[in-house]
């Protein structure tokens, strides 16, 4: 394999036309100059100048090839820049896991705080539900998770993104609309619902079930995202209960009521990671970012 030393002693050939003018700017003698082409010449197998006594000139295969050096050349010059600023923070990929219902409200404020932040870093989104994000964050797959709690504090640092109350999403012109004021557990206490799934869905479904008291033999559809739960509200299959960013989703023929008691059981998102923090982007994120989305 030939040398960075033999591309820069061809390089400065072809350029030059003329040997002695290339050693005296590579700041060597003509004899071992020739003597490095050569041996480049060799390993390339063809060759790059034609040579007599009176002028240096390239062949063609000679142009294609320092057309390929000038690009190995500057490569090797961006490389120690480049390894300094990932090492430092300031290049790399940040990934980021992120719930469907954070992409509502959150998501884009804070990635924008990032890109202000590391805006040579390159950011790799990817919608996951929380559990699936704690994987990612154990096996090194995910960066940066905004998931909802529980998660193991031993392993895991956090802090809280966001906290709405939840909401009661009903048909339009369904008769609860008609109350002028928060709804109640003996309002809905006849109403089909449409639950959280409490295996998919768990965060959303224990927040429920600890909060109000939900007669199971009323559900008749369970499912895990909040988007499907308003589509079926819209299409009249029920009433469901939704964070308050679900407001943002832009469904026709859904109403939104306050539910009595629906901020004393908060939905809350959280950014975590984990403690052993490896990804130099991430640490200077850390470092710098002020969580003010609150």
């Amino acid at each position: 394999m030939f040398t960075f030393d033999q591309l820069a002693g061809f390089i400065a050939v072809a350029e030059e036309l003329h040997f002695g003018r290339a050693a005296e700017r590579l700041n060597m003698t003509q004899p071992p100059l020739s003597r490095q082409i050569q041996r480049l010449e060799k390993i390339v197998g063809a060759e790059l100048l034609e040579r007599d006594n009176r002028k240096v000139q390239l062949t063609h295969a000679g142009q294609a090839f320092l057309e390929e050096a000038r690009r190995l050349m500057a490569l090797a010059d961006r490389a120690p820049v480049t390894a300094r600023r990932i090492a430092s923070g300031r290049s790399g990929l940040l990934r980021i896991g992120f719930t469907a219902a954070s992409g509502l409200s959150i998501l884009g404020p804070l990635l924008e705080e990032i890109s202000g932040i590391l805006p040579d870093v390159d950011i790799d989104l990817q919608e996951l539900v929380t559990g699936e994000q704690i994987s990612g964050l154990l096996t090194g797959e995910l960066d940066l998770g905004l998931a909802r709690p529980p998660f193991n504090d031993e392993v895991f640092d956090s802090h809280l993104l966001y906290s709405e109350s939840m909401m009661l999403a009903v048909p339009e012109n369904h008769p609860l609309t008609e109350l002028n004021r928060e709804v109640r557990a003996e309002d809905f206490k006849d109403e089909p619902l449409i639950m959280h799934s409490p295996t998919q869905a768990r965060y959303f479904y224990d927040l429920v079930v600890r909060a109000l008291p939900i007669s199971h033999s009323n559900v008749v559809h369970t499912v895990s995202q909040i988007l499907t739960m308003v589509s079926l509200v819209a299409a009249k299959r029920g009433v469901a209960f939704v964070p308050h960013s679900a407001t943002f989703l832009g469904i026709q023929g859904v109403r939104f009521l306050p539910l009595q008691g629906g901020d004393n059981e908060a939905v809350e998102l959280h950014a975590i990671w984990n403690r052993k923090v490896e990804n130099p982007a991430l640490a200077r994120l850390l470092r710098d970012i002020e969580f003010s989305m609150e």
